[in-house]
């Protein structure tokens, strides 16, 4: 006798409608489309309506950092899995499968750096690596550059682009966001400033952390910074939304950021809160 069929169906009436594939260098908002060459050229910024690719960490590196200033830390550091996490495929694979593709260790890469001659400690994000969630490495990464920048009595600027903690490590995961708040105090306690740049997009954990305790806070244009996405909220909520909720020109008005940065505008910003600080010590 067979067994009964179980039915597995999924109702999808009201679920968002897939976005329509396009290239990656097509402008989401104006529909323009580059070459990598011409969008590397403006940062990845669209030259007609001024929307904001994301941005790998190297090139972001490449931006902000004097040339040849840049030396990175930690660069060993490796995430394990300790809890054998198995979803669609193991755990251990995905991080291989980041790191392969994005060329990174982890979602965040350390070190030293400067601009316009000003040293200053530097810790960028990757959404490439794996949403950019922050697992127990980089929220150690993020602490190693809070000791390195208090050490050498310099600022730490962090770029942050990350949907939130990592699942696959569970607890561990949840556990990096007291670890990085005591990182930050212990930074400030040395007398030392954090300058956080929040990019597309800044959501859960590392908000929730890190991210918003910044001595500046500053955002680069239409940038999501919220602890959860409106689709969701929307969701819970049942009420309609404002068309900037969650979105940095709200958490402009609201005083949650010091500032919107466009991102040719960010290293001269930068370079002059490097200056003010170093002229207050």
């Amino acid at each position: 006798m067979s067994s009964p069929r179980i039915d597995v169906s999924i109702e999808t009436r009201d679920a968002p409608a897939q976005p329509e594939e396009r290239h990656p260098n097509t402008c989401p908002r104006c529909a323009s489309h580059y070459r990598d060459d011409e969008l590397e050229q403006a940062l990845w910024v669209c030259r007609q309506c001024g929307h904001h690719f994301p941005m790998r960490a190297w090139a972001r590196v490449a931006a902000l950092a004097d040339e040849g200033s840049f030396a990175e830390e930690a660069a060993d550091l490796r995430s394990e899995d300790p809890l054998h996490f198995f979803d669609l495929r193991p755990y251990a694979e995905r991080l291989a499968e980041a790191e392969l593709s994005t060329g990174l260790g982890e979602a965040m890469l350390i070190g030293q750096a400067a601009i316009e001659g000003k040293p200053f400690e530097l810790a960028v994000m990757d959404f490439s690596f794996m949403g950019g969630s922050m697992g127990s490495v980089v929220g150690e990464k993020l602490s190693r550059a809070c000791d390195s920048a208090a050490e050498r009595h310099v600022p730490l600027v962090a770029v942050t682009s990350s949907g939130g903690a990592r699942m696959q490590e569970g607890i561990l995961s949840l556990m990096q966001l007291p670890k990085t708040v005591c990182a930050v105090e212990d930074l400030k306690d040395a007398g030392c400033a954090l300058i956080t740049v929040m990019a597309h997009p800044t959501t859960a954990g590392v908000l929730a952390s890190f991210a918003s305790l910044g001595d500046v806070c500053l955002a680069e244009p239409g940038a999501l910074i919220a602890f959860t996405g409106p689709r969701v909220v929307q969701q819970t909520t049942r009420e309609k939304l404002p068309d900037d909720f969650g979105l940095a020109e709200q958490n402009l008005r609201f005083g949650h950021l010091d500032a919107i940065v466009p991102r040719p505008e960010l290293r001269p910003t930068l370079g002059r809160l490097l200056r003010l600080f170093a002229d207050a010590e």
